[in-house]
């Protein structure tokens, strides 16, 4: 058991966290990330299955996520293009399967019409109420009491238009049915990609993987990290407790907000998990909201901050990996993208390694379909799925030589993908508290992100933003520069490091 005194406590060591911990470390304030996992990461994770390399989380990188790209150059990782040479697939709710090129599905002239005029309210939408705070908007309440399915059809009569455009929301992003949540929470989801259109072009927002894996981002700051004598990262050490106090003694004072007043000289914070206990002046809970209460606070947090968390949960996504001999797709003048709101799989990618010569397909089966495919043994479900595989691409995705499932809702320590939202109603209710600090305790995910929301880059910049505002409230102003630890921190009387081992 570890005893260590910091100036911050990080609990959750995947990019928001470990970006965090970074910016911190770079103005000379001490860190200890606590993770509960035996490995960082957090929801990005690459893994060896049968020989093959997986990307078993979040993996792409889209033009517009530009915190994630620069930092991914300071960190030193390359990126190569997905491949999407040749023609996609769409299947048709009728089951007819049409090979076309570009952007728009070969559907009836009707439904193409009806699926643009829906892109172009989307696009307007996002535009108008943006993703730094919807819940202020004038319209927030009106598209918050009404859930995604039935705007749609309030605004199209024709079903297939309607099943596509939620394709891509509900199934694509926030693996929930349309009727789950709120045309605010997809408006949101919308906007913090830039625009509805750049979530309706693949190409855009599926543009770019990291040689190696997404992984490699937590990973070499965690190296980083490893080297500074200033900083820990403890794995296998889950928070069990996060005690606050005020320097006085007391603890803080909560009223029905959802901050806390501090003491004249300040908060303690002490966080105890299995494996290290830190003390320190700020904690920072870097992991998804649904997680929180996995955590025990000492006081309570506030009934506000009880209450939001209740509404907000996880997806359920199956993202299935297939590997073949060879990207046998390419032959036949296929780019190995495939779309059907109405199959299993309802999104297909080539999602081959960097100069591997083997092929592999990515396939995501979610909400009410995943359901089903978990109802499932194990040897069915392979069979079903690998079906609906073979239905875009051909026969020969029957029988992949390595198969595997990421089901991040059964992993201990997330139970769900991609990222939180609200449910019906809960965004305008409880957006603009989410991320009020309680006393001395920051939250940073992509999970709260505007701007590359339930992204990498979003936890990115929630990494630099959460940090930015506690170098900001400490007391002295911080002067960033090449200074040792020592000098940085005894001029904003932070707490030295000490380190004890028991």
């Amino acid at each position: 058991m570890q005893n260590l005194k910091r100036d911050v406590v990080i609990i959750g060591a995947g990019p928001s966290g470990l970006t965090a911990a970074r910016e911190l470390r770079k103005a000379g304030v001490s860190v200890a990330v606590l993770e509960a996992r035996d490995r960082v990461g957090g929801r990005t994770w690459t893994n060896d299955i049968d020989g093959a390399t997986l990307e078993i989380g979040g993996q792409w990188v889209s033009p517009d996520q530009t915190a994630l790209t620069a930092l991914l150059k300071e960190l030193k990782l390359d990126t190569f293009d997905r491949y999407r040479d040749g023609e996609s697939v769409y299947i048709a709710p009728d089951g007819t399967r049409t090979r076309y090129a570009g952007e728009m599905f070969p559907v009836s002239g009707h439904t193409a019409g009806e699926m643009n005029k829906l892109i172009a309210l989307l696009d307007s939408l996002a535009e108008e109420i943006g993703a730094e705070e919807p819940w202020a908007h004038a319209k927030s309440r009106e598209l918050d009491i009404i859930s995604f399915h039935h705007w749609l059809r309030g605004q199209s009569d024709d079903e297939e238009a309607c099943n596509n455009i939620g394709l891509f929301i509900a199934g694509g992003m926030l693996t929930k049915p349309a009727h789950s949540f709120s045309a605010l929470q997809a408006v949101l989801m919308a906007a913090s990609a830039g625009s509805f259109s750049n979530l309706v072009d693949e190409d855009y927002i599926l543009d770019k993987r990291v040689i190696g894996g997404m992984q490699q981002v937590s990973e070499r700051i965690a190296t980083e990290l490893a080297a500074d004598p200033g900083a820990d990262v403890v794995l296998n050490s889950p928070v069990r407790t996060l005690r606050w106090l005020a320097d006085d003694g007391a603890t803080g004072t909560l009223g029905a907000g959802a901050g806390g007043t501090p003491g004249t000289g300040g908060y303690t914070v002490t966080a105890f998990s299995d494996a290290a206990t830190v003390t320190a002046r700020y904690a920072i809970m870097a992991v998804p909201p649904n997680l929180y209460s996995r955590v025990s606070f000492e006081p309570p947090l506030p009934r506000r901050q009880h209450q939001m968390h209740q509404h907000q949960s996880l997806g359920l996504v199956i993202k299935v990996h297939a590997v073949y001999k060879t990207p046998f797709w390419r032959e036949d003048g296929l780019s190995g993208t495939g779309f059907s709101a109405s199959s299993l799989v309802q999104e297909v990618y080539d999602n081959t390694n960097h100069q591997d010569p083997r092929g592999t397909l990515v396939g995501f089966i979610s909400d009410e379909k995943a359901d089903y495919a978990f109802s499932l043994d194990a040897d069915e479900r392979k069979r079903k799925i690998t079906e609906s595989l073979a239905g875009f691409l051909g026969n020969k995705a029957l029988d992949p030589v390595v198969y595997y499932e990421s089901d991040w809702g059964s992993e201990e320590w997330t139970r769900g993908a991609y990222a939180t939202s609200y449910d019906l109603g809960g965004l305008h209710r409880y957006g603009a508290d989410q991320l009020k600090p309680v006393g001395p305790i920051y939250w940073s995910s992509s999970d709260l992100a505007a701007e590359g929301y339930q992204h990498v880059d979003g936890a990115v910049r929630m990494g630099q933003h959460t940090a930015a505002r506690i170098l900001r409230s400490l007391p002295v102003p911080m002067i960033v520069g090449p200074r040792s630890y020592k000098s940085v921190a005894q001029r904003h009387g932070s707490i030295l490091s000490e380190e004890v081992n028991q």
